[in-house]
């Protein structure tokens, strides 16, 4: 891709955050969900790092290789017009230096922005120092600053979602942390795992930056969550999941009935479809 269209779709992409309205991003896995989702009207495309890691038949949590994962975000950028942000789970390498190999390879492969964990594994203990986070942030945003297109940062914390930490001190934590990647240079701040709308609303005003709430169960609604000043929702894996069990519904319905009805149900015609993926992008 062009580094200057690229840096325009950063740009673009960045003033997105700041209203008028709320940023929602269902994430896409593929180029299929990616093209229906911008033929949907979506502004931007962001990716699941897990949709894209069932996807190719591994679990979640960076069990895919970076070059993997590009590989799909790759296909994704250039199949769409516009923006794309990559999860890019922790960044794929412990330190600073590993960090500037990540962000200029998202760049490489047509991105113009990029999630960043802090827990490398499955558990607590693979919480990411606050420093060294902080340091990574800064890496990320001064390599993709000197490529000429600076990625859009958008910092999580995994403190509510995994969760890490006693209960009483997990929203202190969450705001220290995320002011912490503010400091560093992160564009947008991700506590997914918070549903809650009085903790919502707090976590805004107590941050003073871009907040990104992950769309769940019990979660507010996209007014409501527009309406106490959250910049940036996005669904993860859901979109995913809910089109699997989908999956799920037709196999056991055609195996157990000998029905089909939910395999025509809501299904985009053939010809629409053929027509939305043989698009060429100019």
């Amino acid at each position: 891709m062009d580094l200057r269209v690229q840096a325009e779709k950063a740009e673009r992409f960045r003033k997105l955050h700041a209203g008028p309205r709320i940023l929602v991003l269902p994430n896409a896995w593929d180029v299929a969900s990616a093209r229906i989702l911008e033929e949907a009207g979506y502004p931007a495309i962001a990716t699941s790092s897990a949709g894209v890691a069932f996807s190719l038949g591994y679990s979640d949590g960076q069990r895919v290789s970076r070059d993997q994962m590009l590989e799909v975000v790759g296909r994704i950028a250039r199949a769409v017009r516009v923006p794309v942000t990559a999860d890019m789970e922790s960044g794929y390498g412990a330190t600073a230096k590993d960090m500037v190999e990540t962000a200029k390879a998202v760049i490489a492969s047509g991105a113009v922005g990029m999630n960043l964990e802090d827990v490398t594994g499955d558990d607590e203990s693979s919480h990411v120092d606050l420093s060294l986070q902080a340091e990574k942030i800064r890496a990320i945003k001064e390599t993709s600053a000197s490529q000429g297109v600076p990625l859009l940062l958008n910092a999580r914390t995994d403190i509510y979602l995994m969760p890490i930490g006693e209960e009483a001190t997990r929203f202190e934590r969450t705001v220290e942390r995320l002011r912490a990647y503010y400091k560093g240079g992160a564009d947008c701040l991700f506590a997914p795992g918070v549903t809650d709308r009085d903790t919502i609303a707090k976590l805004v005003k107590a941050i003073g930056a871009p907040l990104n709430i992950l769309i769940s169960s019990g979660c507010p609604s996209l007014t409501e969550l527009d309406k106490i000043g959250v910049a940036r929702a996005s669904t993860g894996s859901a979109v995913m999941r809910a089109t699997l069990g989908l999956v799920r519904r037709i196999g056991k319905e055609l195996k157990e009935k000998g029905t089909y009805d939910s395999l025509f149900e809501g299904a985009i015609p053939f010809t629409e479809l053929n027509r939305t993926m043989g698009r060429q992008n100019s």
